[in-house]
């Protein structure tokens, strides 16, 4: 039996020619850019040692933030009868979600966006 395969499973060799062409943010199935947040991290001295696995959590944690407040903030849009989404609108999804109220504390939303007519 050794050196055959079982059948209907790929091999390892297979499985890594299929991924190795392909980025880390498309292998997560993300939006946010997994390399670009590896160089902040690494940029910002945050810990000595990075683990390989942290800067994909972390792009992760940030899209499903992002599409959360998103998702809010496109509520009250749709509530005022309004088609945009602005940063009031932002400022008060936030504001009305215990959750994110509290992450969101110290954090001040510009009500004047930059080219904003």
């Amino acid at each position: 039996m050794s050196g055959q395969r079982s059948r209907g499973g790929s091999s390892d060799h297979q499985r890594r020619i299929r991924t190795r062409n392909c980025s880390r943010t498309a292998r997560a199935h993300l939006s946010f850019s997994v390399n670009h947040l590896e160089r902040l991290l690494r940029e910002g001295h945050y810990a000595q040692r990075l683990s390989s696995s942290a800067p994909v959590f972390l792009a992760a944690i940030i899209q499903y933030m992002t599409a959360t407040i998103l998702e809010l903030a496109g509520n009250e849009a749709q509530k005022r009868g309004c088609r945009r989404i602005t940063p009031e609108l932002l400022d008060m999804a936030i504001h009305n979600n215990a959750l994110l109220s509290g992450f969101f504390r110290s954090t001040t939303i510009s009500q004047v966006a930059p080219g904003w007519q």
